[in-house]
């Protein structure tokens, strides 16, 4: 019997902007968390990602490779970003050629979790809780479902 490789939790190589708060246990590598920016406890932010100033990332959240979060913007509960859509028919195994990148504009509310495929959303819109955004939004709204399809206006 072999003995299982433990990887910890931890805070590593982040650029943090001013008055950051943390609530650990999070797992957060490489990334860069604008100012007055909070995370919650339970999310994991991966290498290059780039969220901007005062944005609220709440817990048990998972922000992958290749996401951009714009200013003034809320994370809800259990959010899962996605960078690999499967084009293959499987999953990428580590192919980040095939990985594909989230672009989130200022303003954005996402509601607990939601599903954000890899797209482009325009600045001052709402996801409603559950929503699995599939295409990219390109005017400002409040959206929800699976897909996630424009409601009303803001």
């Amino acid at each position: 019997m072999t003995e299982p490789q433990i990887r910890n939790a931890r805070i590593q190589d982040v650029i943090f902007g001013a008055n950051v708060k943390i609530t650990e246990p999070v797992n957060l590598y490489g990334c860069t968390i604008g100012d007055n920016c909070i995370v919650g406890p339970f999310t994991e932010i991966q290498k290059g990602v780039v969220i901007g100033n005062n944005c609220r990332i709440q817990s048990h959240s998972f922000i992958c490779e290749l996401v951009t979060i714009g200013k003034n913007c809320f994370v809800g509960h259990g959010v899962m970003f996605i960078n690999d859509d499967w084009r293959t028919g499987r999953p990428a195994q580590g192919d980040r050629s095939l990985w594909k990148e989230t672009v989130i504009g200022n303003n954005v509310s996402i509601g607990s979790n939601a599903t954000i495929l890899p797209v482009t959303i325009c600045d001052h819109v709402i996801i409603g809780a559950g929503s699995v955004v599939t295409k990219n939004i390109k005017k400002p709204g409040i959206y929800a479902g699976n897909p996630a399809r424009k409601i009303r206006e803001i």
